[in-house]
Protein backbone atom coordinates (compact mmCIF):
# COMPACT_ATOMS: atom_id res chain seq x y z
CA UNK A 1 0.00 0.00 0.00
CA UNK A 2 1.49 3.32 -1.01
CA UNK A 3 0.61 6.49 0.82
CA UNK A 4 0.32 9.78 -1.00
CA UNK A 5 1.34 11.81 2.07
CA UNK A 6 3.43 9.91 4.65
CA UNK A 7 4.11 13.02 6.77
CA UNK A 8 0.38 13.67 7.17
CA UNK A 9 0.00 10.00 8.13
CA UNK A 10 2.67 10.43 10.83
CA UNK A 11 1.02 13.54 12.25
CA UNK A 12 -2.41 11.87 12.20
CA UNK A 13 -1.09 8.79 14.04
CA UNK A 14 0.45 11.02 16.74
CA UNK A 15 -2.73 13.13 16.99
CA UNK A 16 -4.96 10.03 17.27
CA UNK A 17 -2.72 8.32 19.85
CA UNK A 18 -2.59 11.55 21.88
CA UNK A 19 -6.40 11.85 21.81
CA UNK A 20 -6.78 8.19 22.82
CA UNK A 21 -4.20 8.74 25.64
CA UNK A 22 -1.82 6.02 24.43
CA UNK A 23 1.73 5.82 25.79
CA UNK A 24 3.42 4.99 22.47
CA UNK A 25 2.62 5.01 18.77
CA UNK A 26 4.41 3.15 15.94
CA UNK A 27 5.10 4.90 12.62
CA UNK A 28 6.82 3.52 9.48
CA UNK A 29 10.29 5.08 9.32
CA UNK A 30 11.88 7.48 6.84
CA UNK A 31 14.62 10.11 7.09
CA UNK A 32 12.08 12.96 6.99
CA UNK A 33 9.93 11.39 9.73
CA UNK A 34 13.02 10.85 11.90
CA UNK A 35 13.94 14.53 11.48
CA UNK A 36 10.39 15.58 12.47
CA UNK A 37 10.44 13.23 15.50
CA UNK A 38 13.80 14.72 16.51
CA UNK A 39 12.34 18.25 16.40
CA UNK A 40 9.29 17.16 18.42
CA UNK A 41 11.62 15.69 21.05
CA UNK A 42 13.93 18.73 21.17
CA UNK A 43 10.96 21.09 21.53
CA UNK A 44 9.51 18.97 24.37
CA UNK A 45 6.32 17.76 22.68
CA UNK A 46 7.20 14.03 23.03
CA UNK A 47 9.27 12.13 25.63
CA UNK A 48 11.37 10.40 23.01
CA UNK A 49 11.50 8.01 20.08
CA UNK A 50 13.41 4.91 19.10
CA UNK A 51 13.95 3.13 15.80
CA UNK A 52 12.89 -0.53 15.81
CA UNK A 53 14.03 -2.83 13.02
CA UNK A 54 11.46 -5.42 11.87
CA UNK A 55 13.43 -7.41 9.31
CA UNK A 56 13.61 -5.23 6.20
CA UNK A 57 11.39 -2.49 7.64
CA UNK A 58 12.17 0.12 10.26
CA UNK A 59 9.57 1.57 12.61
CA UNK A 60 9.72 4.68 14.75
CA UNK A 61 8.20 4.13 18.21
CA UNK A 62 7.24 7.55 19.59
CA UNK A 63 6.68 7.85 23.35
CA UNK A 64 4.06 10.52 23.98
CA UNK A 65 4.30 13.06 26.79
CA UNK A 66 1.50 14.14 29.10
CA UNK A 67 1.19 16.52 32.07
CA UNK A 68 0.44 15.50 35.67
CA UNK A 69 -2.15 13.02 34.44
CA UNK A 70 -3.14 11.84 30.96
CA UNK A 71 -5.94 14.43 30.75
CA UNK A 72 -3.28 17.16 30.55
CA UNK A 73 -1.98 16.96 26.97
CA UNK A 74 1.33 18.50 25.91
CA UNK A 75 0.43 18.42 22.19
CA UNK A 76 -2.81 20.35 21.81
CA UNK A 77 -2.63 20.51 18.02
CA UNK A 78 -0.81 19.21 14.93
CA UNK A 79 -1.55 20.55 11.47
CA UNK A 80 -0.05 19.63 8.10
CA UNK A 81 0.49 22.81 6.05
CA UNK A 82 2.26 21.86 2.82
CA UNK A 83 0.43 19.01 1.09
CA UNK A 84 1.33 17.04 -2.06
CA UNK A 85 -1.43 18.86 -3.97
CA UNK A 86 -0.49 22.32 -2.69
CA UNK A 87 3.06 22.97 -1.57
CA UNK A 88 3.57 25.96 0.73
CA UNK A 89 6.91 27.75 0.71
CA UNK A 90 8.14 30.72 2.74
CA UNK A 91 11.26 32.80 2.35
CA UNK A 92 13.39 33.84 5.32
CA UNK A 93 11.55 37.15 5.74
CA UNK A 94 8.06 35.61 5.75
CA UNK A 95 8.45 32.50 7.92
CA UNK A 96 5.21 31.78 9.83
CA UNK A 97 4.84 32.01 13.60
CA UNK A 98 2.51 29.62 15.41
CA UNK A 99 0.51 31.38 18.16
CA UNK A 100 3.06 34.23 18.34
CA UNK A 101 5.93 31.85 19.05
CA UNK A 102 4.14 29.58 21.55
CA UNK A 103 3.95 26.82 18.92
CA UNK A 104 6.48 25.54 16.41
CA UNK A 105 6.48 25.58 12.62
CA UNK A 106 8.51 22.73 11.08
CA UNK A 107 10.37 23.92 7.97
CA UNK A 108 12.24 21.81 5.41
CA UNK A 109 15.22 23.87 4.24
CA UNK A 110 18.33 23.16 2.21
CA UNK A 111 20.14 22.93 5.59
CA UNK A 112 17.79 20.16 6.80
CA UNK A 113 14.50 20.03 8.67
CA UNK A 114 14.44 22.78 11.31
CA UNK A 115 12.04 24.83 13.40
CA UNK A 116 10.92 28.32 12.37
CA UNK A 117 13.18 29.86 15.04
CA UNK A 118 16.25 28.01 13.75
CA UNK A 119 15.40 28.94 10.14
CA UNK A 120 15.17 32.61 11.14
CA UNK A 121 18.55 32.37 12.89
CA UNK A 122 20.11 30.79 9.77
CA UNK A 123 18.23 33.29 7.54
CA UNK A 124 16.88 30.56 5.23
CA UNK A 125 13.42 29.76 3.95
CA UNK A 126 11.89 26.55 2.69
CA UNK A 127 8.80 24.36 2.62
CA UNK A 128 6.48 24.78 5.60
CA UNK A 129 5.73 21.17 6.58
CA UNK A 130 3.61 21.43 9.74
CA UNK A 131 2.50 23.45 12.76
CA UNK A 132 2.66 22.01 16.29
CA UNK A 133 1.21 23.69 19.35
Amino acid sequence: MTMSDPIADMLTRIRNANTAKHDTVDIPSSKMKLAIADILEKEGYIKGYEVIEDGNFKTIRVTLKYGADKNEKIISGLKRISKPGLRVYADAANLPQVFNGLGVAIISTNKGVVTDKEARAMNVGGEVLAFVW
